[in-house]
């Protein structure tokens, strides 16, 4: 969802610590569907200590596959294997979530685990699905791996403390959680179109402004409960 960013007139002759700004920048706007699919995740633990472990774990795992992808990102985009596979995963959450039962207040619970070994690795593939959108994208801005990795660096560091406020804010708002659900199977969707034909693929400006409405509606209702 760069392209538009790195395709404008700052992408010649920049120099690198504005680059490294501006990824961190767009990773911090860009990634708050992300945060919130992990925080959702996390909140299938059922102990507050336990969803703090399973983040640091899950996106510490999470921060690996992301490097990795970094890394082969020019190998990675030669096949639309991996983004169909990265639209069905995000789907399948968004299909669990929508079909899974409701609780006295007609809210979804979503996912639920016993095991914090079952909340980590969902965590890491979440963010790996998610990255396919954007990483190998964020390699148009620079040349430089380094700089990337920096940028990815920082950006699953933001993530990390974003998903620790969702958590809470998740308890606070009525339509959050399904809001969030929402712009995932919208990134999902847009993944399948981009596998199928990339040039069916919706601008990014339309994305944005859609995901931002989403979020507005996500947060228009607190709920009444008392919140811990």
């Amino acid at each position: 969802m760069l392209d538009q960013v790195f395709n404008s007139p700052f992408d010649i002759g920049i120099e690198t610590p504005l680059v490294l700004l501006i990824l961190v920048a767009l990773e911090a706007v860009l990634s708050a569907d992300n945060a919130i699919a992990l925080a959702a995740i996390a909140r299938g633990m059922e102990d507050q200590q336990l969803q703090s472990r399973a983040l640091n774990f899950g996106l510490a795992a999470a921060y690996v596959l992301r490097i990795t992808l970094i890394l082969t990102a020019t190998w990675v985009v030669k096949f639309w294997q991996f983004e169909l596979l990265g639209a069905a995963y995000l789907l399948w959450l968004v299909f669990e979530y929508f079909t899974s039962d409701e609780d006295e207040q007609h809210h979804h619970h979503g996912l639920k685990f016993t095991s914090l070994w079952q909340a980590i690795p969902m965590i890491a593939v979440t963010d790996l699905a998610f990255s396919l959108d954007s990483v190998t994208t964020a390699i148009a801005i620079s040349d430089q791996t380094w700089l990337v990795l920096a940028g990815g660096t920082i950006g699953v560091i933001t993530l990390r403390f974003m998903a620790e406020l969702f958590i809470r804010w998740l308890k606070e708002y009525v339509y959050l959680e399904d809001a969030g659900y929402i712009t995932v199977a919208l990134i999902g969707l847009r993944l399948l179109v981009r596998a199928i034909n990339s040039e069916l693929v919706p601008p990014e400006w339309l994305m944005i402004a859609i995901i931002a409405l989403i979020f507005v509606w996500g947060f228009s209702k607190r709920s009444e409960l008392p919140h811990e």
